[in-house]
């Protein structure tokens, strides 16, 4: 007899139990185990280390660029800016003037009727040395219009004359 009123007890916890969690709600869940969270916070961590390691890796060879990246990147900033001083031609009938003719891509110079710029949405950069780039209208080596170049420190010249 001790067994089986043993047993209709327990059936009764069990019941007891049961309905309190119906009656705590279908929106509530139980707590994560400690472990499932901690192995979440572990992926977190890997992944977080994994994207430093290759940013890491990655960053010092685009950030710093070789000289050959240096040269193309001084090249097509000479072409941008060789499209600007030809739409300035188109609009003035002339090419700047002087050395110092690449401010007139951004300022109206004095004489200029049908001006139309800015030419250069941002400013005139520097080259990728940090360097002017050298103007000269007319050109030494492109007589009819001018000249746009970049001196590396190796010594190695980047032009306009290179490109057309």
């Amino acid at each position: 007899m001790l067994g089986a009123s043993h047993g209709r007890s327990l059936g009764m916890v069990c019941a007891l139990a049961f309905s309190m969690n119906e009656q705590s709600g279908p929106n509530v869940t139980p707590p994560l185990p400690v472990r499932a969270k901690t192995r979440w916070v572990f992926v977190l961590l890997v992944l977080v280390f994994a994207i430093i390691i290759v940013v890491g890796i990655a960053f010092p060879r685009i950030g710093n660029g070789g000289p050959r990246a240096r040269s193309t990147a001084a090249a097509v900033q000479i072409a941008n800016l060789g499209t600007a001083i030809d739409t300035f031609k188109v609009d003035n009938g002339y090419f700047p003037r002087g050395p110092n003719g690449l401010i007139d891509l951004m300022q109206r110079p004095f004489g200029a009727t049908n001006w139309r710029g800015p030419y250069m949405e941002k400013p005139i950069p520097l080259d990728p040395w940090g360097h002017a780039y050298i103007y000269e209208c007319p050109g030494r080596r492109n007589p009819q219009s001018y000249d746009l170049s970049s001196r590396s420190p190796d010594g190695q010249e980047i032009g306009n004359w290179k490109q057309k």
